[in-house]
């Protein structure tokens, strides 16, 4: 077989059970990296992510926690290196949503957004990096949304937090440069997944007008963009947020 760009890395995605997480996972599988599948919940689903790297040849494992415990997260990335040997691709892909508007916003709602989707990833960062500089060697890659650069109505709690992985893939960036860690975060749009199921044939026209291509994005317009950003091409990419939006956000 030919030798794929990331043969011998390590990737661990959160929140890869399904959604663009999984075809993150999936991705990053087809270019030669063994997977590390984080999920909270869905069991079923990790584990059928890990059949199919394992179906192409691929190396995969499931390992379950919840990245917004401080804890968990560390015992995830320790698991991580247990079973496949290192960690040197970090996707932090792990997020909740808890719509409302602000002057119906319960705060336990606010908290579990904001303790999901960017302290989650600090989490990560945080145990994950040591491995990385000690190997000098380390791709970070933040999923974050074009929420959080323009912010969206009855969701303050979810454009903040994505908004706070913005500073923080910059900050740590900078932080990281040194040791050849690339940190970087990708902002996708309205991506075609369960999550937008739930619309109206009306509704799906009515958000595809406002889409320069007119169309809602796939979970593999973010996930190739997030595999070019592990490999050695990118190396020289660092402390940017992408947005993959099909030019709504312009």
């Amino acid at each position: 077989m030919p030798k794929m760009f990331l043969d011998g890395k390590v990737a661990l995605v959160t929140g890869a059970s399904r959604g663009i997480g999984r075809t993150i996972a999936l991705e990053l599988a087809k270019s030669g990296a063994a997977l590390a599948i984080n999920y909270a919940a869905s069991r079923e689903g990790a584990e059928n992510t890990v059949a199919a790297i394992a179906a192409m040849g691929g190396r995969a494992c499931a390992l379950r926690a919840d990245v917004s415990g401080f804890q968990a997260a560390r015992e995830l990335v320790e698991e991580c290196v247990a079973a496949l040997g290192g960690v040197d691709i970090l996707v932090n892909n792990a997020g909740i949503t808890r719509d409302n508007l602000i002057l119906r916003m319960k705060e336990e709602d606010w908290d579990a957004v904001v303790d999901t989707n960017l302290k989650g990833a600090f989490n990560c960062i945080r145990s994950a990096a040591r491995y990385m500089v000690k190997n000098r060697w380390g791709r970070i890659i933040n999923i974050s949304s074009v929420a959080g650069l323009s912010g969206n109505a009855g969701q303050v709690n979810y454009s903040a937090a994505k908004a706070g992985l913005i500073g923080l893939t910059k900050a740590m960036a900078k932080e990281l440069g040194s040791r050849n860690i690339t940190v970087n975060a990708v902002a996708p749009g309205l991506i075609d997944t369960d999550m937008t199921g739930i619309l109206t044939d009306k509704q799906r026209e009515k958000i595809s007008n406002s889409i320069a291509l007119g169309r809602l994005g796939r979970p593999g317009d973010v996930a190739a963009l997030v595999a070019f950003l592990a490999g050695d091409a990118a190396g020289y990419i660092s402390g940017q947020v992408i947005a993959v939006d099909g030019g709504l956000v312009i």
